[in-house]
Protein backbone atom coordinates (compact mmCIF):
# COMPACT_ATOMS: atom_id res chain seq x y z
CA UNK A 1 0.00 0.00 0.00
CA UNK A 2 1.64 3.52 -0.96
CA UNK A 3 0.71 5.33 2.20
CA UNK A 4 1.24 9.02 0.46
CA UNK A 5 -1.32 8.55 -2.00
CA UNK A 6 -3.54 6.79 0.53
CA UNK A 7 -6.16 8.54 2.25
CA UNK A 8 -8.87 7.45 5.27
CA UNK A 9 -11.60 9.69 6.18
CA UNK A 10 -14.28 8.83 8.38
CA UNK A 11 -17.94 10.37 7.89
CA UNK A 12 -20.49 11.31 10.91
CA UNK A 13 -23.21 12.36 11.61
CA UNK A 14 -23.22 15.65 13.63
CA UNK A 15 -26.49 15.71 14.95
CA UNK A 16 -25.69 12.37 16.53
CA UNK A 17 -25.18 12.87 20.32
CA UNK A 18 -21.77 13.07 21.67
CA UNK A 19 -21.82 9.42 23.03
CA UNK A 20 -22.65 7.95 19.98
CA UNK A 21 -20.72 10.06 17.84
CA UNK A 22 -17.48 8.17 19.91
CA UNK A 23 -19.22 4.71 19.62
CA UNK A 24 -19.50 4.96 15.80
CA UNK A 25 -15.89 6.66 15.32
CA UNK A 26 -14.60 3.54 17.76
CA UNK A 27 -16.60 0.96 16.17
CA UNK A 28 -15.61 1.99 12.52
CA UNK A 29 -12.21 2.13 13.86
CA UNK A 30 -11.52 -1.20 15.02
CA UNK A 31 -13.31 -2.75 11.18
CA UNK A 32 -10.64 -0.27 9.58
CA UNK A 33 -7.85 -2.12 11.47
CA UNK A 34 -8.96 -5.45 10.78
CA UNK A 35 -10.30 -5.37 7.29
CA UNK A 36 -6.45 -3.03 6.45
CA UNK A 37 -4.30 -4.26 8.78
CA UNK A 38 -0.90 -3.08 6.75
CA UNK A 39 -2.01 0.63 7.80
CA UNK A 40 -1.15 0.05 11.16
CA UNK A 41 2.88 0.77 12.41
CA UNK A 42 4.97 -1.52 14.13
CA UNK A 43 4.41 -1.52 18.23
CA UNK A 44 6.85 0.72 19.44
CA UNK A 45 8.81 1.29 23.24
CA UNK A 46 8.72 4.71 25.00
CA UNK A 47 12.26 6.62 26.41
CA UNK A 48 11.40 4.31 29.76
CA UNK A 49 11.24 0.96 27.88
CA UNK A 50 7.25 1.07 28.28
CA UNK A 51 5.96 -0.66 25.35
CA UNK A 52 2.40 0.85 23.14
CA UNK A 53 0.45 -0.38 20.46
CA UNK A 54 1.05 0.87 16.72
CA UNK A 55 -1.52 3.37 15.51
CA UNK A 56 -2.56 4.24 12.27
CA UNK A 57 0.15 5.29 10.01
CA UNK A 58 -1.56 8.31 8.80
CA UNK A 59 -4.27 10.82 9.59
CA UNK A 60 -7.94 9.99 9.69
CA UNK A 61 -9.92 13.21 9.17
CA UNK A 62 -13.26 12.69 11.10
CA UNK A 63 -15.70 14.88 9.06
CA UNK A 64 -19.04 16.22 9.74
CA UNK A 65 -22.27 14.78 7.50
CA UNK A 66 -25.73 13.80 8.19
CA UNK A 67 -27.91 11.19 7.77
CA UNK A 68 -28.73 12.16 3.92
CA UNK A 69 -25.50 13.27 3.05
CA UNK A 70 -23.97 9.88 4.35
CA UNK A 71 -26.60 7.92 2.72
CA UNK A 72 -25.68 9.35 -1.14
CA UNK A 73 -22.09 8.74 -0.13
CA UNK A 74 -22.84 4.95 0.54
CA UNK A 75 -25.30 4.76 -3.03
CA UNK A 76 -21.93 6.38 -4.63
CA UNK A 77 -19.69 4.05 -3.06
CA UNK A 78 -21.59 0.92 -4.81
CA UNK A 79 -20.65 2.61 -8.19
CA UNK A 80 -17.78 0.81 -10.56
CA UNK A 81 -15.50 3.65 -10.30
CA UNK A 82 -15.15 3.14 -6.42
CA UNK A 83 -15.45 -0.57 -5.87
CA UNK A 84 -12.02 -0.50 -5.30
CA UNK A 85 -12.12 1.30 -1.78
CA UNK A 86 -12.53 -0.12 1.40
CA UNK A 87 -15.53 0.92 3.07
CA UNK A 88 -17.18 0.57 6.65
CA UNK A 89 -20.25 1.91 7.26
CA UNK A 90 -22.35 1.68 10.62
CA UNK A 91 -26.81 2.50 10.94
CA UNK A 92 -29.03 2.89 13.20
CA UNK A 93 -29.98 -0.86 13.06
CA UNK A 94 -26.09 -1.80 14.11
CA UNK A 95 -26.15 0.53 16.84
CA UNK A 96 -29.56 -0.23 18.24
CA UNK A 97 -28.42 -4.55 18.24
CA UNK A 98 -27.37 -5.88 21.87
CA UNK A 99 -26.12 -8.84 19.79
CA UNK A 100 -24.22 -9.60 16.68
CA UNK A 101 -26.47 -12.32 16.01
CA UNK A 102 -29.19 -9.98 16.62
CA UNK A 103 -27.53 -7.73 13.92
CA UNK A 104 -26.85 -10.37 11.44
CA UNK A 105 -30.59 -11.53 11.80
CA UNK A 106 -32.18 -7.95 11.57
CA UNK A 107 -29.81 -7.30 8.43
CA UNK A 108 -30.38 -9.94 6.45
CA UNK A 109 -34.32 -9.14 6.59
CA UNK A 110 -33.23 -5.33 6.03
CA UNK A 111 -33.33 -3.49 2.74
CA UNK A 112 -30.18 -0.92 1.84
CA UNK A 113 -32.62 1.57 1.05
CA UNK A 114 -34.10 1.21 4.73
CA UNK A 115 -30.31 1.68 6.38
CA UNK A 116 -30.14 4.78 8.04
CA UNK A 117 -26.26 5.91 8.27
CA UNK A 118 -24.99 6.81 11.57
CA UNK A 119 -21.30 7.40 9.80
CA UNK A 120 -19.07 5.61 7.25
CA UNK A 121 -15.37 5.24 7.15
CA UNK A 122 -13.62 5.25 3.75
CA UNK A 123 -10.43 4.50 3.11
CA UNK A 124 -8.05 4.21 -0.69
CA UNK A 125 -6.84 6.22 -3.37
CA UNK A 126 -6.56 10.00 -2.05
CA UNK A 127 -8.01 11.22 -5.42
CA UNK A 128 -11.30 8.64 -5.16
CA UNK A 129 -11.70 9.84 -1.36
CA UNK A 130 -11.27 13.37 -2.16
CA UNK A 131 -14.00 13.32 -5.11
CA UNK A 132 -16.34 11.59 -2.58
CA UNK A 133 -15.75 13.90 0.61
CA UNK A 134 -13.41 16.77 -0.32
CA UNK A 135 -15.65 19.40 0.28
CA UNK A 136 -16.78 18.59 4.14
CA UNK A 137 -15.66 20.22 6.83
CA UNK A 138 -14.23 18.71 10.32
CA UNK A 139 -16.23 17.49 13.01
CA UNK A 140 -15.41 19.57 15.57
Amino acid sequence: MDLQNEKCVMVIDGNLPLGIIANTAAIMGITLGKELPEVVGRNVSDKSGNPHQGIIAFPVPVLKGNMELIKLIRKRLYEPEFSDLSVVDFSDLAQGCKTYEEFVEKMEMTSETELNYLGIAICGAKKKVNKLTGSMPLLR
